[in-house]
Parts: C-alpha cells; sequence; structure tokens
C-alpha cells in the first residue's frame, strides 16, 4: 500500500469501486457490529429475562465457541460451492437467527439461537475479505483499505446501536441487526457474481496439520491467553460499570474507535520503528496493567481503562494476525483457519469463567485473572522468540490487511 493513495479518483479509489463490493463491505459492518451488539443491553437482558450475570454471558460463549469450531468448516465449504454462494449461507443464517434471538422468553433460548448466529458469522466473515478483493476494480490495496474500515467502523458502532436500539427494549437490537443484515443479503444476491473457486480444495484437517508448525502453535497459544484479557473486558465489564444502555454504548464506542484508529493506523507505525514482538510483548504487559486499575480504581477509573484497553487491543490484534499469518509456509487461509480454532476456545471461555470467579471471590479477582492472562501471553512470546523473531522481521506491517478478518471473526 506504500507509495500509493487509496483515495484517489482512479480505476483503483477505494471511493470508486464496484457495486459489488459496497454491498459485501456494507453488510461486513453489520456482520461487525453483532459482536459488540450486545454489549450494552447485557444488564437489560439479564433483568428481562430474570437471568444472572454468569448466564447473560453464555451469549458470547455460545457465539465464539461455534465459531472457533466453525472456523475447521468455513475454508472446507467456501473451496466447493464457491465465495458467493459461502456469504449468502452465512447472510441467511445471521437473519433468521437474530430474529429468532429478538424473540427468546428463555436465557437458554437466547443462547441457542446465539450459536446459530455464531455459525453465520462465521461463514460469512471468513469469506468476506476474499470476495471484496477478488471483486474489487484495480489492486487489492484499496478493496483491503475498505475492509478495514468495515471492520473498524461495525466494531465500533456495534455498541452504539445496541444502546440505541436496546434502551427502548432489549429485543430490538436482535431485529435491527437481522434486517439489516437481510438488505446486506438482498444486495449481495442483486449485485454479487460468482469468484472463483480455489484451486485446490481445503481439507477439514488443514487448520489442524498446520498448527504443527512450531511458531504458529506459539503464536495461537500466546493469543488463547490474550483472547481471554480481551473478551473479560468485553462481556464482563458492561456489568461491572452498571451503566444504562446509553452510556455504556458510549463507553464502548470510544472503545472501539481506540481499537479501529490502534489497529489500522498506529500499530504498523510502531512496528516499523521497534519490530513487531517488542510492540506485542509491550502491548500486552500495558494492558495487564489496565485491567488491574480497571479492577480496583473507582468506577470513573474503570471507565477510562475500559476505553483505553481498546488502544492496546487494537495493536494486540494486528500483530497477532501479522505472526500468525507469517509464521508458517501454510497458506494464509489454512494459518488462519487453524490459528482462529484455538483462540476463539478462549473467547468463549472468559465471558462465563469471569462471572464465576466473581460469584467464587469477589469483583476484583476476574480482572486479576485476565491481568495474569495477558502476562502469560507475553510469556509465551518471549520464550518462543527464537521461533518467531525472523518472521516477525521479515513481515511487512501490511500483510495482515490480507486477513485482518482473522482479529474479529476481530
Amino acid at each position: 500500500m506504500q507509495g500509493e493513495d487509496p483515495f484517489d479518483q482512479g480505476a483503483g479509489s477505494i471511493l470508486r469501486q464496484p457495486k459489488a463490493v459496497w454491498a459485501t463491505a456494507g453488510a461486513s459492518v453489520v456482520t461487525f457490529m453483532g459482536i459488540g451488539l450486545v454489549d450494552p443491553i447485557l444488564p437489560s437482558i439479564a433483568k428481562g429475562l430474570e437471568a444472572t450475570p454468569s448466564q447473560v454471558s453464555l451469549l458470547f460463549t455460545s457465539y465464539f465457541l461455534i465459531t472457533a469450531v466453525a472456523m475447521l468448516v468455513t475454508g472446507f465449504v467456501s473451496s466447493r460451492i464457491g465465495g458467493r454462494k459461502t456469504l449468502l449461507a452465512g447472510l441467511a443464517l445471521v437473519v433468521v437467527f437474530a430474529a429468532l434471538s429478538g424473540t427468546s422468553s428463555s436465557v437458554g433460548e437466547l443462547v441457542g439461537f446465539r450459536a446459530g448466529w455464531g455459525l453465520g458469522n462465521a461463514l460469512f466473515v471468513s469469506t468476506a475479505l476474499a470476495v471484496i478483493v477478488g471483486a474489487a476494480a484495480g489492486g487489492s490495496s484499496a478493496a483491503i483499505l475498505l475492509y478495514e474500515s468495515a471492520l473498524g467502523l461495525g466494531m465500533a458502532c456495534g455498541p452504539l446501536v445496541g444502546a440505541l436500539l436496546g434502551d427502548a427494549s432489549w429485543r430490538y437490537p436482535f431485529f435491527g441487526t437481522a434486517a439489516l443484515m437481510a438488505i446486506g443479503f438482498i444486495c449481495i444476491t442483486a449485485f454479487l457474481k460468482e469468484q472463483p473457486r480455489p484451486a485446490t480444495k481445503t481439507s477439514l484437517l488443514d487448520p489442524i496439520k498446520a498448527l504443527g508448525h512450531g511458531g504458529l502453535a506459539s503464536v495461537a497459544t500466546s493469543a488463547f491467553f490474550y483472547n481471554y484479557s480481551f473478551f473479560t473486558i468485553l462481556a464482563f465489564t458492561p456489568f461491572v460499570l452498571n451503566m444504562t444502555p446509553y452510556k455504556s454504548g458510549a463507553v464502548f464506542f470510544a472503545w472501539g474507535l481506540l481499537l479501529a484508529v490502534f489497529s489500522v493506523l498506529v500499530a504498523p507505525r510502531l512496528q516499523e520503528r521497534f519490530g513487531s514482538l517488542k510492540v506485542l510483548g509491550a502491548s500486552l504487559v500495558l494492558l495487564a496493567v489496565d485491567l488491574l486499575v480497571l479492577g480496583y480504581g473507582d468506577h470513573t477509573t474503570a471507565i477510562v481503562c475500559t476505553i483505553v484497553s481498546g488502544a492496546f487491543i487494537g495493536m494486540n490484534n494486528t500483530v497477532y494476525t501479522e505472526l500468525a499469518l507469517g509464521v508458517s509456509d501454510a497458506p494464509r487461509p489454512v494459518a488462519s483457519a487453524g490459528y482462529n480454532f484455538v483462540r476463539w476456545f478462549a473467547a468463549a471461555a472468559a465471558p462465563y469463567l469471569a462471572p464465576k470467579i466473581e460469584e467464587w471471590s469477589d469483583i476484583h479477582i476476574p480482572f486479576v485473572v485476565a491481568a495474569v492472562t495477558a502476562v502469560a501471553g507475553a510469556v509465551v512470546v518471549w520464550v518462543r522468540r527464537a521461533a518467531l523473531t525472523h518472521e516477525a522481521e521479515e513481515l511487512e506491517p501490511r500483510h495482515a490487511t490480507e486477513d485482518s478478518v482473522a482479529v474479529f471473526a476481530d
């Protein structure tokens, strides 16, 4: 991307793309909104369904548990039926299960519907970037930047949309998501033609085999610990802040903005100056400090630390993705699937365990545990630096954009 102006009005400009690219990018925004959509309404859901925080947190657990397992399936599916059909299948599942989520009469039903939503999300997110790049006019740089922008916009706006709709009823954000994804389904059906299928079909075991590479396994293990910290913030903090949907949505909107800015703009510059491993290690340690202050500070401090954590999470996401995609000789989609398969299990565990740990101890200890896991992630990077250093030095910082989807599928 260096030396190119993606906003130039030429044929490859980010502003001059085919309708198929805009349709897929628009659907991507809504898909990423779905990750943080429930954040500001978690307390409202708990009240409306007479559920405990640990029960409501299963909304994240079921979602990401299915997403993790589905990472072994998405490449298998898309390499056989093609990108367009995979996108439409994912969108259709999200529309159905998001709508059903809004009709839930118990927390058990809602958790089950979120699991179906997670499957649809995995199918869509794992395919969207490849489709955007394949359908883009001109080189891939502008298309990749457009996708990055969609990711950041979705992560930032999800909590805000959840708050605006959820202030009237916790059910409305689910219905709103279903409606927006239905529009995306129609647009992709109308504007996107089928993309060429990969020359080689992906097997279900390819991502597991890729983890046999020591470098990729190390990155995945470190990311597993980090994701526990990440999703303690995302799923547990709303209960600690105990704010109205509007105020909670504003906090996580600011968090999402920092995440997007540091992921897309700040992390690559720091990597160029200090190197990937130093940036990652420092960011993980700073995240651990932030978590401890969040856990033991007063309410205002907790708000500030929640927002600031977005900066560290954004940097970590970028560096982890680059390492995962460049550390082994496995094809990028296969390496990404194996890496995500491991790390999303932590995303499934943290939302459930954090409230349980509070029940067993007190409100501070979940953040202490999350701080410890962040440090554990840094320790893995330091211990395995010999396996990662060469690859990290050889990586081009913008390589992460070619599979930014690995961050939030990040």
